[in-house]
């Protein structure tokens, strides 16, 4: 489970992460000082523990703008005062605790929001536009950017979808089993047999390359998404 939490309070980021540690042993937890810091990190998290009041962009500024990365993060929000529930409701927020954090309410919030995060994963799914098609992630070999179209290399029927698309905004859409090897392409690492330094092969034979670069990041993604529920295609 991975789990951000946003708190311009360092105090109070410390204790939020201590709570969440002690009720999800073995998540991957990390705090922002702000919602900026949040969204230049660029990272996926299930559950996001977010304050609202906070200086420069707040926390219904920084959801507004994680809502259209990453549509299925369980958001929380965090605040001294109930003037912006509604907001947060408005946001899909799952959840708004108010400070000062009781315990035993922190804890069971944060258990039904990591079964709700659970779910989410369970079946994720695609949407393409111009399409209107809906393709089962878990489907999805890879993806290779040409020109401005993209070819989606499904498994099953072994089909090959061509569409209309930007690589930055199908990645964005894509759910954690999902990496951006070399500008060109995207695996499912689910589906993924071997690899070395130059390039991934997936499980209907297909290598993509591998940018040198990223070997090295790309090799500790991979085992943290094995060690953590992932597939491995061999």
């Amino acid at each position: 489970m991975k789990i951000a939490v946003v708190d311009d309070e360092k105090t109070i980021r410390a204790y939020l992460c201590g709570l969440a540690a002690r009720q999800q042993p073995g998540s991957i937890i990390e705090a922002y000082a702000s919602g900026e810091e949040l969204l230049a990190s660029g990272k996926r998290f299930d559950i996001v523990f977010l304050d609202i009041q906070m200086e420069g962009m707040n926390g219904i500024e920084a959801a507004r703008s994680l809502r259209q990365k990453q549509e299925d993060t369980v958001l929380i929000f965090i605040t001294g005062l109930k003037d912006h529930v509604f907001e947060a409701l408005d946001l899909y927020a799952f959840q708004y605790l108010l400070k000062p954090i009781d315990e035993g309410k922190f804890a069971e919030v944060l258990e039904r929001a990591a079964g709700e995060a659970a779910r989410k994963k369970e079946r994720r799914v695609l949407f393409i536009k111009p399409r209107n098609l809906t393709l089962d992630q878990s489907e999805i070999l890879y993806m290779e950017s040409r020109g401005k179209k993209v070819e989606i290399h499904t498994a099953g029927t072994a089909r090959v979808i061509e569409i209309y698309a930007a690589m930055d905004e199908l990645e964005r859409q894509l759910g954690d089993a999902f990496y951006r090897c070399h500008r060109a392409y995207i695996v499912n690492m689910d589906h993924i047999t071997e690899y070395d330094r130059e390039s991934i092969t997936l499980t209907n034979g297909d290598r993509v390359h591998l940018t040198k670069k990223k070997y090295g990041e790309f090799a500790k993604t991979y085992m943290w998404h094995l060690q953590n529920g992932g597939v491995s295609g061999v």
